[in-house]
């Protein structure tokens, strides 16, 4: 049984939640007890995708707050490469989508040793990307 202590957090857009997202809720939770999801802002968005979201920040963090899976929903930073949200948080276990390659490696290089010493890195599949 997994410890209900374990904080996990999943960053994404989730513009519109589907099937897919809710999988990927499934997949994050089940690392810990606690899943805080962690909305990525417009601006953020619009930089690293090109593209402005279907929904606003606030009606897309509204409802993954609502998911039955997800006990909180936090605005990611509106700056590249800070974190200050993460760090706040301060979780035991990240979990990034599969498409989520650079974020990955952008968070092995700005965290290194700022997190939690038992703080673990994923993808989605379980895959281990960082310990």
């Amino acid at each position: 049984m997994v410890s209900k202590e374990r904080h996990v957090v999943l960053f994404g857009t989730f513009d519109g939640v589907h099937d897919g997202h809710r999988d990927l809720f499934r997949q994050a939770r089940a690392f810990g007890g606690r899943l805080t999801v962690i909305i990525a802002r417009d601006l953020m968005v619009l930089r690293l995708k090109h593209q402005v979201p279907k929904l606003a920040e606030r009606i897309r963090h509204d409802i993954v707050k609502g998911e039955e899976l997800v006990d909180a929903a936090a605005f990611g930073d509106s700056e590249l490469s800070v974190y200050h949200t993460l760090k706040e948080l301060n979780p035991d276990i990240i979990c990034l989508g599969y498409d989520q390659q650079k974020l990955g490696a952008d968070l092995k290089i700005q965290l290194g040793e700022s997190v939690k010493g038992g703080e673990k890195l994923y993808r989605q599949g379980g895959e281990k990307l960082y310990h």
